[in-house]
């Protein structure tokens, strides 16, 4: 009767120790890897999100404000001054709220050349950490300023310029690009970290909390783990 145990012991001994050597070499290095990617990737896109709304939010502004002073309707001069109120503070919002992803890479950068237990650790509560923004910028709140912004601009041309049906359409046509500026923001970090699956395993009294990601590649098939 001890034969059987003796081997069953053995084998989860044997089993514990494959998978901490699965665990511990490559595991290691692709999630380097995978988080610089994603940050890289980030930065470009935080780049060109910034440089491309506030291009277009300035050439709004510029458009707006001589609309407001040389149009020859006077509704399209009113349509001109509630324009550039609201392409200035849209203007403000992208240069004084800029995406989390350059500083992040830089701060990363400086973690891969140290390289070690606890710089990963740090890269990982980095990366937690610029995910989380990136869901506040994605969220109902962040919606809320542009609300009130259009709201204001439409009850403007609707009821202080009496023209209901000119005021919805400056509402809608402003919530939809406010949807559009939000929804072209990077969100790297948060599909790197969501590659990473929590996972328990069991062996006897003994348990181990890990993670886990599925690799897909052209020349590559397996999984990476880590704990």
């Amino acid at each position: 009767m001890p034969a059987p145990r003796t081997a069953s012991l053995c084998s989860a001994l044997l089993f514990s120790y494959l998978l901490s050597a699965t665990a511990t070499a490559q595991p290691t290095a692709t999630e380097w890897e995978t988080y610089d990617d994603a940050l890289a990737r980030g930065e470009r896109q935080a780049t060109l999100w910034r440089y491309g709304w506030g291009g277009i939010y300035a050439a709004s502004l510029a458009n707006n404000i001589y609309q407001a002073s040389e149009a020859d309707d006077d509704e399209d001069r009113f349509d001109g001054r509630v324009g550039a109120v609201k392409s200035a503070l849209a203007l403000g919002g992208v240069i004084a709220n800029p995406q989390p992803h350059p500083a992040a890479h830089r701060r990363f950068e400086t973690l891969a050349e140290r390289g070690d237990g606890q710089a990963l650790v740090e890269a990982r509560e980095l990366m937690r950490a610029t995910a989380a923004e990136e869901r506040t910028r994605h969220a109902w709140r962040a919606r809320l300023d542009s609300l009130v912004v259009n709201t204001l601009g439409g009850l403007a041309i609707g009821v202080g310029d009496d023209r209901p049906r000119d005021g919805l359409v400056n509402f809608a046509t402003g919530m939809l690009v406010g949807e559009m500026q939000i929804w072209t923001q990077p969100t790297q970090a948060g599909a790197a970290l969501n590659r990473f699956q929590p996972a328990t395993l069991s062996l006897g009294d003994n348990r181990l909390d890990y993670q886990y990601a599925w690799v897909l590649t052209p020349n590559r098939v397996g999984v990476n783990i880590r704990y």
